[in-house]
């Protein structure tokens, strides 16, 4: 009886998962969008991100220890910087500061007292976790934003950004 039990309710786990996959697209890049975000909110975190990407590599370059990390640092603040153009020209915004969240900020302040030893595991797992938050912000906007140009934006940054969220898990893995 347990036999003829499991192997009804397999077959009918089996049916709904087939159906489940039947109803998924065929791959991401054809799934809509899994919420909306406006212009304003997208470019207040982008800022915010960019600063803080930039700001807290500048703190790598001095302060980390190995050298593949000191290297990713660079990349971070040139690429960054770059982007926080692009950003200003697709968004037609002023030449004002970038201003960091409440989060951001608490961030590189706990990198700022960071010890020496503490230092470099600290900026790879913040690096780790804003590149996924960046990739996933970008993604959705690039697939679902209601300004062209920052979409357009958007679109063209995001291989970029995942190419950093690969290089970061590289020194994850490595350190």
């Amino acid at each position: 009886m347990n036999k003829l039990l499991s192997a009804s309710l397999l077959s009918v786990s089996l049916l709904m998962s087939s159906a489940t996959f039947a109803a998924m697209p065929a791959s991401a890049d054809e799934a809509a969008a899994p919420m909306s975000i406006d212009k304003a909110s997208f470019v207040k975190v982008v800022t915010s991100s960019n600063a803080f990407e930039i700001e807290s590599s500048k703190l790598a370059e001095q302060k980390a220890k190995d050298a593949d990390v000191k290297t990713f640092a660079a990349q971070m603040i040139k690429d960054h910087t770059k982007a926080g153009e692009e950003l200003k020209k697709a968004a037609a915004l002023g030449d004002e500061a970038p201003k960091l969240s409440p989060k951001h900020a608490a961030m590189l302040e706990t990198l700022k007292g960071a010890s020496e030893q503490d230092f470099q595991p600290l900026y790879i797992e913040m690096q780790t976790v804003a590149h996924m938050e960046a990739v996933t912000l970008f993604a959705t906007y690039a697939k679902g934003g209601d300004d062209e140009a920052v979409r357009t934006f958007a679109t063209e940054t995001l291989p970029k950004l995942e190419m950093h969220k690969a290089h970061v898990m590289k020194l994850v893995a490595s350190h």
